[in-house]
């Protein structure tokens, strides 16, 4: 018997619903981005987020189940994204599956953005467990030993800001506009990516932690070099600069936390990246010259189920009904839920993983 859930997101600044099945089939899956009501501020605007998801959210589930052709009846499990991310967006996808659940008696089901994420390569890959996670995206940046639904191990994380977040800032520096990820991957299309000579933040120490912060200090000093008569082409030099910076510190860390894991674990060892930053070509490009050099498989869903979205929702979903992991109507949203309840809340530069 096929079993279907229906996804809520809503974490951030996308309003989304979706119709996953076991057969690892997405049958419906609407997103509805905010990126024209945030650009003017150059960032999410968390009052801003939450008004649109209470606007639109209704109308997106219905969507979703029109395009999966089928009926609240004909659904088996609500999931809905219940943290980390922006509360009050977080509140009102939880709260909306708690009322379908109630009218309808359907199980809830709790999910952390995060394994949404960490779950995705298994819907559109069937990645068999265990694999090495790399979780890039606005407001992440992990490395993750992914052993089963429920069993993470954090082998790095970033000491400052996320890889996604970088990007953002850095394309506010250089005047080109909201979001920076793929506005800085189109710009350095024409760039000279050795231009300018930008560190490579913790490349060659131990561990597997990240740090971007003197990144985007060195984009701003860059900068300062070639204003007030900045052009285009600066512009593309110090984007193609910056992102060739971040794949290669990227590469460097993944390097140490694939030699952790490949030392726990026999193979075949698999490497996936997820999250948003998980569709820009260049880092992909680089992780894939790591992964053949390494020996290990890398696997990175279809860019549209890298970004937010709530196929991925469902599909963790999915994995927790068939193991009887629901949860009641008096579960509670949260703003932060780390994936490895007992990595260190701030890892410090240098430590062991």
């Amino acid at each position: 018997m096929t079993h279907i859930v229906l996804g809520i997101e809503s974490s951030c600044d996308e309003t989304a619903a979706a119709v996953v099945d076991d057969q690892r089939r997405v049958r419906g899956n609407v997103v509805l981005s905010q990126i024209a009501d945030h650009a003017p501020y150059g960032g999410v605007v968390p009052e801003i987020a939450a008004r649109a998801h209470i606007e639109h959210l209704d109308s997106i589930i219905a969507e979703a189940l029109q395009q999966a052709e089928i009926r609240f009846e004909d659904i088996d499990a609500v999931a809905a994204t219940a943290g980390p991310g922006l509360i009050g967006g977080v509140m009102v996808g939880l709260v909306t599956a708690k009322a379908i659940c109630a009218a309808r008696a359907l199980p809830l089901i709790a999910v952390n953005h995060l394994e949404g994420h960490a779950l995705t390569a298994r819907l559109t890959d069937d990645v068999a467990y265990p694999y090495l996670l790399l979780l890039v995206s606005g407001g992440h940046c992990q490395l993750i030993a992914v052993s089963g639904v429920g069993a993470y191990q954090r082998l790095g994380t970033t000491i400052d800001d996320a890889v996604g977040e970088a990007f953002d800032k850095a394309a506010k520096m250089m005047e080109l506009g909201y979001p920076g990820g793929p506005i800085i991957e189109t710009t350095a299309r024409n760039g000279d990516a050795v231009r300018f000579d930008l560190p490579r933040p913790m490349r060659g120490r131990p561990a597997c932690d990240f740090s971007f912060s003197g990144l985007k200090t060195a984009v701003r000093r860059a900068l300062e070099l070639v204003e007030p008569d900045i052009n285009a082409q600066d512009k593309a030099d110090l984007a193609a600069s910056f992102q060739a910076a971040v794949a290669d510190t990227l590469a460097d860390r993944t390097a140490n936390a694939m030699k952790i894991f490949a030392d726990k674990n026999p193979g075949p060892h698999r490497l996936v990246v997820a999250g948003g930053v998980a569709a820009n070509q260049a880092i992909k490009q680089r992780l894939t010259i790591l992964a053949d050099k390494k020996g290990f498989e890398l696997v990175v869903p279809p860019p549209h189920l890298c970004t937010d979205n709530a196929a991925m929702i469902a599909w963790a979903g999915v994995e927790r009904l068939a193991l009887g992991l629901t949860d009641d109507l008096t579960v509670s949203p949260r703003a932060r839920w780390p994936l490895d309840a007992g990595a260190p809340a701030r890892p410090f530069a240098g430590a062991k993983a």
